[in-house]
């Protein structure tokens, strides 16, 4: 899952939130020198990726792109899940998708030094462009798969997947929404766990 996802499932508690959109700048054990609920955050992120790479509905999305996008097929569909889940936002959340994301980049100000380097450079690219909101468009994710390309050097060609994002779109959004009520109960159980397990 993209951005959204994952800090959607965080269940409305900032610090989880922090660390599950700081986790993959963070690299093996080295979660353990953040704060207890900033390292269930990095650890819920993880184990959302795993739940997600390993779901057959998510690779039968991904299949659908392989010929065209390889190992990048993967990342394509995160951020076409994301987009999904901005769209049909009224669905899972009763706070406007904006009052969410204004929110999130407040939260991310606020804690600015706990951010690893890269994503402290991210993230006034991300508030001005404000990616999170732009999900909700075919224009902005046509953006975001633009960005991604530029990122590898026009190797991936991932700025053209707006093609299969339309001509498939329906099956698209029946299997994320299939895939995400299976991960919002999978995330809310593992939360638990790891609550339980890390103290």
């Amino acid at each position: 899952m993209n951005f959204l996802a994952h800090v959607y499932l965080s269940q409305d508690d900032d610090n989880i939130k922090i660390g599950n959109f700081i986790a993959d700048s963070i690299r093996g054990k080295k979660y353990t020198e953040y704060p207890l609920q900033i390292q269930h955050g990095i650890l819920l992120h993880r184990n959302i990726d795993t739940f997600t790479d390993a779901h057959p509905t998510v690779r039968l999305s991904t299949k659908r792109l392989h010929k065209n996008y390889s190992h990048y097929s993967g990342v394509i569909v995160d951020i076409l899940y994301d987009h999904f889940l901005a769209k049909n936002w009224k669905n899972y959340s009763s706070v406007p998708l904006e009052t969410f994301v204004d929110d999130f980049y407040h939260l991310l100000e606020d804690n600015f030094e706990l951010l690893p380097p890269n994503v402290q450079r991210l993230l006034p690219h991300m508030i001005h462009e404000n990616w999170l909101l732009s999900y909700a468009s075919i224009e902005g994710i046509t953006k975001v798969l633009e960005g991604m390309n530029r990122r590898t050097q026009n190797r991936s060609k991932m700025n053209l997947a707006v093609v299969e994002l339309q001509e498939f779109y329906d099956e698209f959004e029946a299997e994320f929404t299939s895939f995400f009520s299976e991960l919002i109960e999978f995330s809310k159980q593992k939360l638990i766990e790891l609550k339980h397990t890390h103290l």
